[in-house]
C-alpha cells in the first residue's frame, strides 16, 4: 500500500492524509471536530482534497475509528445518515448519550448491536494483543453488514434490545434515585448512583467534562478520566488529564480494608482510580462497570469526596484550560 495514497482513519501516519483526532493529528482546521468519525464526514460535506486516495485504513477497531472509515467507502449513505453516524462516533468513543435526542437514540442502537456482535463473533475491546492483525477480520464483517443495519435497525433488534434496555434503566435509575454535580473549574461530573450502571447512562449528558467520579452505595467509588483527554477535542479547552498515582497513595495510607488504590498511567486511554484486590485487565477495565467488582472502602464517602476534590483542586489551581495539550505538556504539567 503507498502510504501517500492512503487516508489513515483514527490513528497517526508520517506520510498519509490522516483523518484522526489522536494528540497531533486534529490539525485540519476547516474540518476538526471532536471524533474521528466526526472529522471524516466534515471531510465529505467540504469535499476536502485528498479523499480521492485509493486506500482507507485504520490500525484498530472501534465503533469511532469505523464511522470514520465507514464514511469514507460508502459516501453516500454517509451523507445521508450524517447526524446519527455524528452520535454513534460519540457514545462510541466518549459514551456521552444524549437520552431522548433523536439522533442519539438511534445511535445508540447502531453501537448495542455492534456491541454484541463484535464481543460474540469476535473478541471484546483489548481482548486480544494482535490487534493491528486481527481488527481486519472485524472491518470486513462490519463493512460489509453494517449497510443494511444503519438503514434498517429494527431488523436487528435482537441484537440491540437488551442492552439498550439495561441504559435505559440505568438512565432512569440515575434521574430517580441518584445525584449530580458538576465542578466546571475541574470539568469534574460527580454522580452518586446506588449501584454500577451502564457507562452509556453513567457518561450520558457528561458533554464539557473529563472526569467522573461514581459514589455508590456501601462505600464503593471509582475516579474515571475519560478518553476526551487522550485525544484532541476541537469544540472546547480542556485541562491537562492529572496523574492519580499520588491520591492513590495517599489514599492507601488511611485505607482499612484488605484491598489497595490503584490507577494506571496518564497515557492509558481511560485511567480509573479504583480500590483492587488484583489488576484489573484492560478488557475488563473497558468493560461496563456492573460486569466487574467494585469494593467497599473503609473510607467514608464525605472523606473520599473530599480527598478527590482537593487533590484535584490543588494540582489545577494555577492551570488554564485550553485545547490540544501534547503529552510533553502533560507530563511538564504532572512534574510540578
Amino acid at each position: 500500500m503507498d502510504a501517500s495514497k492512503s487516508i489513515i482513519v483514527d490513528a497517526l501516519h508520517p506520510k498519509a492524509l490522516v483523518l484522526s483526532h489522536w494528540k497531533g493529528a486534529n490539525q485540519h482546521t476547516e474540518i476538526a471536530a471532536d471524533t474521528s468519525g466526526e472529522i471524516v464526514l466534515n471531510a465529505l460535506q467540504a469535499n476536502f482534497s485528498g479523499l480521492e486516495s485509493q486506500y482507507v485504513s485504520a490500525n484498530h477497531f472501534d465503533i469511532d475509528g469505523f464511522v470514520g472509515v465507514f464514511a469514507l467507502l460508502h459516501p453516500k449513505l454517509a451523507k445521508k445518515y450524517d447526524p446519527v453516524l455524528r452520535e454513534m462516533a460519540l457514545i462510541g468513543d466518549f459514551r456521552e448519550y444524549k437520552p431522548e435526542d433523536t439522533n442519539s437514540e438511534y445511535a445508540l442502537k447502531l453501537c448495542c448491536w455492534m456491541n454484541k456482535v463484535e464481543s460474540e463473533k469476535f473478541y471484546r475491546p483489548f481482548g486480544e494483543k494482535e490487534e493491528m492483525k486481527l481488527c481486519v477480520q472485524k472491518f470486513d464483517y462490519f463493512l460489509e453488514t453494517f449497510p443494511e443495519v444503519l438503514q434498517k435497525p429494527e431488523k436487528f433488534k435482537s441484537d440491540w434490545e437488551e442492552e439498550i434496555s439495561r441504559v435505559v434503566s440505568d438512565v432512569k435509575l440515575l434521574k430517580t434515585k441518584g445525584k449530580r454535580e458538576i465542578h466546571k473549574a475541574l470539568m469534574l461530573l460527580v454522580q452518586e448512583v446506588p449501584q454500577p450502571i451502564h457507562y452509556y447512562a453513567a457518561f450520558s449528558d457528561s458533554y464539557g467534562t473529563d472526569m467522573v467520579l461514581s459514589l455508590l452505595e456501601d462505600n464503593r467509588y471509582e475516579l474515571e478520566c475519560k478518553y476526551t483527554t487522550w485525544i484532541d477535542i476541537a469544540s472546547r479547552p480542556t485541562l491537562p488529564r492529572v496523574n492519580l498515582k499520588p491520591l492513590a497513595e495517599s489514599l492507601n495510607r488511611i485505607e482499612k480494608s484488605n484491598y489497595h488504590w490503584s490507577v494506571d498511567k496518564i497515557t492509558d486511554t481511560g485511567p480509573i482510580l479504583r480500590l483492587e484486590a488484583e489488576n484489573l485487565s484492560k478488557a475488563d477495565r473497558f468493560d461496563q462497570p456492573y460486569r466487574r467488582d467494585i469494593y467497599s472502602s473503609s473510607i467514608s464517602k464525605e472523606t473520599f469526596k473530599a480527598k478527590v476534590l482537593g487533590y484535584l483542586t490543588a494540582a489545577y489551581q494555577s492551570v488554564e484550560p485550553k485545547r490540544f495539550w501534547t503529552w510533553e505538556e502533560m507530563r511538564a504539567f504532572n512534574k510540578k
